[in-house]
């Protein structure tokens, strides 16, 4: 029987040569340096001291920037320049979306970590670009019969949890927060995403640029259903962040199934409600 073959979704070389553009003609940072604050953020709640980070992304250099740190700069690819146990941190800026394989990916930064080394990752969830997604397929079929694919799908957040597990790392989160972004119009999302080089990488893109009509089209549908009081309209970015620690044996370990002294009816019996407390305001469905 023959081995199977992972399906590739995206087209790698077509995303480097976006990025690399993007970096060339003008880059369009925010979300990256939105997404750096968050992980700044869960760093500060970290109470030990870093001495060997690494970055991997296209924006590894913004990333470092925004988070005041000397670190190893990582560019996307298939095999990451990362050596064994060679960090204790590593932060994935904004390309595990992107990734064909993102539980290798996972495993390559683990790998490169120290025993109880952590790893930071932030990428687009599914509700990204949800209003661009609709408004296209919408114009697309109305005024061509039929739809090609034109916005990535993202991972939702009850999925990707278990890419942290399936890695090998220990004490995994996933957390999720969502930006509003504001434009004048249709066409200028869709050139700051261009400035982001988050273009559509699928391999099963039509080839063909989007026709004019159809473009025109979505921008009218768009501006009726999300627009704001100004005028302008909104596009939704969600971020989800991973993070995870390299297995450990200092590392606290759950208790096994059956081990606790006492169980959960003897605890509760042990509780008595004085009387005149406050009942609390939820209840179970």
């Amino acid at each position: 029987m023959g081995c199977m073959t992972r399906p590739t979704l995206f087209d790698a070389a077509a995303r480097a040569r976006a990025q690399t553009r993007a970096r060339r003609v003008g880059f369009a940072d925010v979300l990256h340096r939105e997404g750096a604050l968050e992980v700044q953020e869960r760093l500060a709640l970290v109470n030990k001291t870093f001495t060997a980070p690494a970055i991997v992304g296209a924006a590894a250099d913004v990333w470092a920037e925004v988070l005041g740190i000397e670190a190893r700069q990582v560019a996307e690819a298939e095999v990451l320049g990362l050596e064994a146990e060679a960090q204790d941190l590593v932060i994935s800026g904004l390309h595990l979306h992107a990734e064909n394989d993102p539980v290798g990916q996972l495993i390559q930064m683990r790998r490169a970590l120290r025993p109880d080394g952590l790893l930071l990752a932030a990428l687009f969830g599914g509700r990204s670009l949800r209003e661009l997604r609709g408004v296209l397929t919408e114009a697309e079929a109305e005024l061509r019969g039929g739809v090609s694919p034109r916005v990535h799908p993202m991972a939702e957040i009850r999925d990707v949890g278990g890419l942290l597990q399936r890695a090998g790392f220990a004490l995994p989160v996933a957390d999720t927060f969502a930006l509003t972004l504001s434009y004048e119009s249709l066409l200028h999302l869709m050139r700051d995403l261009r400035a982001m080089g988050e273009v559509n990488t699928l391999f099963a893109r039509s080839r063909a640029p989007l026709r004019r009509d159809v473009l025109m089209r979505a921008a009218q549908l768009y501006a009726e259903r999300h627009s704001d009081a100004d005028g302008r309209v909104t596009a939704t970015v969600e971020m989800i962040v991973l993070t995870g620690w390299a297995p450990s044996d200092t590392q606290q370990k759950p208790l096994k199934p059956g081990s606790a002294k006492h169980s959960l009816a003897e605890a509760l019996t042990a509780f008595e409600m004085p009387e005149g407390s406050p009942k609390s305001d939820h209840s179970a469905d």
